[in-house]
């Protein structure tokens, strides 16, 4: 019995077209790179003390409504896991109107205040790592977006954790500082990664947070 020898056709310039189209070019590249070094620089930060992720206490400051200011502004900066899922909200897109964005704003201030009443939540730091693992699977298309909105509400919950057993003034301050935080690195989110990352570079992206968030709820279990 002969064997049929396979005929292959020629690569048709429509084709040859599609291939280029879908290959991702050096420009997407090294912007993914940027990306995910990005996020590959923040790892670190996750085995920083507890005091870093408080500037009040780490610089030594008195207890006051200004303090409290600039401890609710720098304390999303300062959380890895805040931050990470704070800007990937923007690729998400649940801020498309500015009602949408208040109405998260208000959902993490409920957290926080939720936070001051009930403080003590067991495993509430894995539960914030674990919402980045969350956050990739909802950039991908596997899970519902309103699922971001308990996880949201969570990280709330534990950013009011270091201001338990202050005045009531500098308590206010800090969540003021806390909202107005939020409410610029959700602008910037949305400006900066929205408008540029390809549908491509989102599952890229999910992959990272997925992997990211991972590492984080790992780092959280053998502390």
């Amino acid at each position: 019995m002969r064997s049929v020898p396979l005929i292959r056709e020629p690569l048709s310039s429509q084709n040859a077209r599609r291939i280029v189209h879908n290959t991702p070019g050096a420009d997407q590249i090294l912007l993914m790179l940027k990306r995910f070094g990005l996020l590959a620089a923040l790892l670190p930060l996750a085995a920083a003390p507890a005091l870093a992720h408080h500037p009040m206490e780490g610089m030594g400051l008195e207890l006051s409504a200004l303090t409290g200011l600039i401890s609710g502004l720098a304390h999303p900066l300062l959380g890895p896991d805040h931050l990470l899922f704070l800007l990937v909200l923007g690729v998400v897109g649940w801020q498309r109107s500015l009602r949408s964005a208040l109405s998260l704003l208000a959902v993490g201030l409920g957290g926080s205040a939720l936070g001051l009443i009930w403080p003590g939540l067991p495993g509430a730091e894995l539960l914030v790592s674990l919402s980045l693992v969350l956050e990739g699977l909802v950039l991908s298309g596997r899970l519902p977006s309103l699922l971001l909105l308990p996880a949201f509400a969570l990280h709330g919950y534990v950013l009011s954790a270091s201001v338990i057993g202050w005045e009531a003034t500098p308590i206010a301050a800090y969540l003021f500082g806390l909202l107005v935080s939020q409410g610029l690195l959700l602008a910037l989110s949305l400006s900066l990664l929205k408008r540029s990352l390809s549908p491509q570079g989102r599952l890229w992206l999910a992959g990272a947070l997925v992997g990211v968030g991972a590492a984080f709820s790992w780092a959280s279990l053998v502390a």
